[in-house]
């Protein structure tokens, strides 16, 4: 269960080993885009809001299942464990230390 701001880690493709903060999450196709991560280059003519034109680099989304969620703790990608607290509340817990991930 990844959510926006969370640091992950790409476990898999071009840019595996890499971490980043995750700027979006979409859940009905199964991505998330991550700051730095997956750059390709978008040439554009130029225009008014781009008056020389040129190449602009962008990120583009990444599969969910090629990043891992990186404990703040420990500092390791782990996976996560559910726990639901007294008040109802699900929490992320790490498999690995065992502290929660959300604060």
């Amino acid at each position: 269960m990844i959510r926006k701001n969370d640091t992950v880690e790409v476990i898999a493709g071009d840019d595996a080993g890499k971490r980043g903060r995750v700027l979006q999450v979409l859940p009905k196709k199964g991505r998330v885009v991550v700051v730095g991560i997956n750059f390709v280059q978008r040439h554009v003519r130029p225009s008014q809001k781009h008056p020389r034109g040129g190449r602009l680099q962008k990120e583009l989304p990444v599969a969910i299942s090629n990043v891992m969620l990186v404990c703040p703790r420990c500092q390791k990608p782990v996976r996560v464990r559910r726990d639901r607290s007294q008040k109802g509340r699900v929490r992320r817990i790490c498999r690995k230390c065992g502290d929660s991930l959300d604060r």
